[in-house]
């Protein structure tokens, strides 16, 4: 006899969005790095001439971007003196945009890893002259990853010390009852 499968979706924490795992992130570089390593060293001749600067800046924009939105998030969460109150529905958002810059920022700190580890190597005039692209592009996303992170960490709701001092019901959820 078979056993019987449990219905689709009774699992509480099946679907549970959980942090992002440092690990997840450090193989998502490394294989970006190899790859790029591996198209750097094949194809970097064939490219016009010149690293463009405009993705790391776009990265080192967004990582300040993020940065904010972190401490903006984590006053208002604190109900800081002079700050709104937040909305759930942003909170939510901003997470999920954590989440995924922290995976896209750990994809381009592997791929400016792999590119500007292969022009130190290289001694043409071309790779000496992309080495400040390469490096500004690694710092860029490396940013980004500790932005994302720092975002999303910013996003948790604080502890409660002690269930009394909260507004509102009480753990039922009923107002006032005890």
């Amino acid at each position: 006899m078979t056993q019987a499968q449990p219905p689709r979706g009774s699992e509480p924490d099946r679907f549970r969005m959980g942090p992002t795992r440092i690990s997840t992130l450090v193989v998502a570089a490394l294989a970006a790095a190899g790859v790029a390593w591996l198209l750097i060293s094949g194809f970097y001749y064939d490219l016009a001439p010149g690293l463009p600067w405009l993705p790391a800046v776009t990265l080192a924009a967004l990582a300040v971007l993020e940065a904010y939105a972190a401490v903006n998030t984590r006053g208002r969460i604190e109900r800081r003196p002079g700050r709104d109150r937040v909305n759930p529905l942003l909170v939510a958002r901003f997470v999920v945009l954590a989440k995924a810059s922290a995976l896209v920022g750990a994809i381009f700190t592997g791929f400016y890893a792999g590119l500007t580890g292969w022009l130190f190597i290289e001694d043409t005039d071309a790779a000496i002259g992309d080495r400040p692209v390469g490096g500004a592009g690694l710092l860029a996303s490396l940013a980004l990853v500790g932005a994302a992170l720092w975002l999303e960490r910013s996003c948790r709701v604080p502890e409660q010390e002690d269930d009394e001092d909260r507004d509102g019901p009480d753990r039922q959820g009923r107002p006032g009852q005890r």
